[in-house]
């Protein structure tokens, strides 16, 4: 899919019934690019609610990288392929507290594979806004929101736009410490903003407090170390 000026457009595309299965072509062939051995599948999330995405099949998980396809996950990582712990949890808190996101406008920073935007459309928000740079996260989305039956708009550049949104989501984007200025933009741009997070231990921002934590693995499981499947939530409102 190519995500195409303005940066912000609305995906009509959805069917009112959601859970059409066809195999999006587009991320087996951009997932195999990368990996030529793996795969997706459409897999139903572990939480209270129906929730399915296109992932990677965790079948063909197992089979050792070439030098190639290590250098080639490390220069283009498909973060899209996987939900990740914070995503999932977030996407169930919401899911399980609607008001949250009830009648907002909202946008979901670094989208990924979609399922907070998808959990916020799901949960009764007004409009829902994908934020990702990545054209094949982007994609990813699209294909995810149609599985599920929903309506979303599309942002491939955070910066090239102004509007101020009701609330911001942030999940598992404080990763890389170079990202923590972000915090400081989101306030900028949402009224109020929810960041889930598992990888900073002493979080502490201006603004922010801690809202409560969960566990919670991501899938397909990669095997991660217990110390980053605790995920932490903040949030931080703006007069």
């Amino acid at each position: 899919m190519t995500v195409n000026n303005p940066a912000l457009y609305t995906d009509e595309s959805s069917s009112p019934h959601g859970f059409s299965q066809e195999l999006p072509a587009e991320l087996a062939q951009a997932l195999k690019s990368l990996l030529p051995t793996a795969n997706i599948c459409c897999h139903r999330l572990d939480i209270a609610h129906p929730l399915q995405l296109w992932l990677i099949d965790p079948n063909g998980m197992d089979v050792p990288l070439t030098e190639q396809e290590t250098d080639a996950i490390f220069e283009t990582p498909p973060y899209w392929s996987f939900c990740w712990g914070s995503g999932k949890a977030l996407a169930s808190r919401i899911l399980e507290n609607p008001e949250l996101v009830a009648g907002k406008t909202v946008l979901d920073f670094g989208s990924g594979s979609g399922v907070v935007a998808i959990a916020a459309a799901q949960a009764g928000a007004g409009r829902v806004i994908a934020c990702d740079i990545d054209a094949t996260a982007l994609a990813a989305v699209r294909y995810n929101a149609v599985l599920n039956g929903v309506t979303l708009e599309y942002l491939d550049d955070f910066f090239a736009s102004t509007e101020k949104v009701d609330l911001l989501l942030a999940a598992d984007v404080l990763y890389d410490p170079e990202n923590i200025p972000l915090l400081q933009a989101f306030q900028g741009r949402a009224r109020e903003v929810l960041v889930a997070d598992s990888r900073v231990k002493n979080f502490s921002h201006p603004g922010f407090e801690k809202t409560g934590e969960i566990y919670s693995v991501t899938e397909p499981d990669l095997g991660e170390i217990e110390d980053v499947k605790t995920v932490r939530f903040y949030r931080a409102r703006s007069e």
